[in-house]
């Protein structure tokens, strides 16, 4: 694509002040695009979806760089110590921008002050799920356990300090009994031992719990959305199962190194919101039961600042301590 198509494919230039100026200078090469997490994983697997369509806009590559490790800290770090020239762009995730800073006792990067947000690409829930023969037919059944039982129901988790984890430390507080986290090397990990009868239950992301709950391997218990699912209407919320403080929502959007230029910000966000009309990438989005994102670099923001005081708090009632 010839970049003064890119007018035509992101609307007007009105839309972004200095528009003309950008235009000239970016970009004009290949731009790197930091996943904090794994090749495979739902981050990697949106950042190529999103990047792939950002690219056909933008006219040029976007490469994946999977910089994984430490929560996602060392990808995290890496995108903020890019230059802030829109060649070093990113996925900011839930763990690393609103519950590390509480987690570690040191991070090499502020995430409120070292990075942009330019747009959310998404949000999803999660579920609370038990396997197929668990003897947990409804959430008040497990909730009875675990008061019958103090200290000998096990969760099990992706690893300390993630969506997996903290849903299953809200919940636990909720109730007001002790029980016992079982920390993982990833979901699929925990959710196969959970199959297996190590564990007794976990919150899992609704992307990776569908296929099992459809195929009759594990039971739904309660969803962390406010509102239900379409997906599974049948499935009660948290919410409205008497534990309003289990509300979870695992976001992830599209960030760059502190510093950018604001029309430069712009056109991404622009290019970015235009990218989550691509009827085939919403779908992939709405299919896994996750919201479709978008909206205003400041949006993103405000999202972010709201949710790290909130998680942070979490991590000291518990008392969470990274691996």
């Amino acid at each position: 694509m010839k970049r003064r198509t890119l007018l035509q494919a992101v609307g007007s230039a009105a839309l972004v002040p200095g528009f003309a100026l950008a235009q000239d200078k970016y970009p004009s090469k290949a731009i790197t695009w930091i996943c904090p997490y794994a090749a495979g994983g739902n981050a990697d697997i949106r950042s190529r979806q999103v990047a792939k369509v950002m690219s056909s806009l933008l006219g040029q590559p976007i490469i994946i760089d999977n910089k994984a490790g430490a929560g996602g800290n060392i990808g995290t770090e890496a995108i903020a110590r890019g230059k802030p020239d829109g060649y070093t762009l990113g996925m900011g995730n839930l763990a690393p921008l609103s519950v590390n800073h509480a987690l570690f006792k040191k991070l090499n990067f502020d995430p409120f002050n070292d990075l942009t947000p330019i747009m959310l690409i998404e949000k999803g829930p999660l579920i609370l799920m038990v396997r197929n023969d668990s003897p947990y037919k409804t959430l008040k059944d497990l909730v009875a356990a675990a008061k019958a039982n103090p200290g000998k129901i096990i969760y099990a988790s992706g690893g300390i300090g993630g969506s997996h984890h903290l849903s299953g430390s809200l919940f636990e507080h909720a109730v007001g009994v002790d029980m016992i986290h079982a920390p993982y090397k990833s979901g699929s990990a925990a959710a196969t031992d959970l199959m297996g009868g190590q564990v007794d239950f976990m919150f899992e992301q609704m992307y990776a719990a569908m296929p099992s709950i459809k195929a009759g391997k594990m039971r739904a218990l309660g969803i962390t959305s406010k509102a239900r699912s379409p997906l599974l209407p049948d499935l009660a919320t948290m919410v409205e199962q008497g534990f309003p403080t289990v509300e979870v929502l695992n976001w992830q959007g599209l960030v760059g190194p502190k510093n950018m230029p604001a029309d430069l910000v712009k056109l991404l966000n622009t290019v970015g919101n235009k990218a989550l009309q691509d009827a085939d990438l919403r779908q992939k989005i709405i299919s896994q039961g996750n919201d479709v994102g978008g909206g205003t670099p400041e949006a993103f923001a405000a999202l972010i600042k709201a949710e790290a005081p909130r998680w942070g708090k979490v991590v000291r009632d518990a008392k969470i301590e990274p691996e």
